[in-house]
């Protein structure tokens, strides 16, 4: 749709399915627009786990909360939207209290990351308000899942539309994916976590 002409992380995943042996893969999308691409490459799939972290009411427009999967891959879709504004805590919140316990049951062998940075405060195509550490202590959350799991974690550079700061903000992610500082736990946030938690229970233990 105008972004990208191959989605690197749908192409790995099915890589590592069709050929290396791997049946299920975990795929975390932060960039600050949907994931439309590979909601749709896996949207009736139960082997890919998909999560979206992204801005509601931007391009391209899609990724509601109720949209979960479709037939045999219901429940294997979830789909974060966040309003323009958000801050660390929130994205912290619904990723350390919905994508990493959802992560944990559905036990990949394979964890993938869509790794945007327009969602920090000084890119000029979205509204959410991150700073250069907020990714780092993402990255830090997901390699700690990773770990955990005992599996390989891949990490593709998606958008980041600021040069000034798109290059601080993966240093800081590669030093964060690399280092042994643990992640900060988060407060649930009250409202939007919560509203998340009550569909994506149906699906998966959090």
């Amino acid at each position: 749709m105008g972004f990208c002409l191959f989605n690197n992380v749908a192409v790995a995943a099915e890589l590592a399915i069709r050929r290396l042996g791997v049946s299920r893969v975990f795929i975390l999308d932060w960039d600050v627009h949907h994931g439309n691409g590979t909601a749709e490459a896996f949207r009736r799939r139960s082997d890919v786990l998909f999560a979206s972290i992204h801005q509601s009411g931007i391009y391209p427009g899609s990724g509601p909360l109720s949209d979960v999967g479709s037939g045999p891959g219901e429940g294997y879709t979830i789909n974060l939207p966040v309003p323009a504004g958000s801050e660390e805590d929130l994205w912290l919140s619904l990723i350390e209290h919905i994508v990493l316990p959802a992560a944990l049951a559905f036990e990949p062998e394979l964890v993938l990351v869509s790794a945007g940075f327009d969602a920090h405060r000084e890119d000029p195509l979205a509204g959410c308000r991150l700073e250069t550490a907020s990714f780092a202590e993402i990255a830090r959350h997901v390699r700690d899942l990773a770990e955990r799991l005992g599996v390989p974690l891949g990490v593709v550079l998606e958008g980041g539309y600021q040069p000034s700061i798109l290059g601080g903000c993966v240093l800081e992610t590669l030093t964060a994916l690399s280092g042994g500082q643990a992640p900060v736990a988060a407060a649930p946030e009250a409202l939007l976590t919560s509203r998340a938690a009550a569909q994506i229970a149906h699906y998966w233990p959090l």
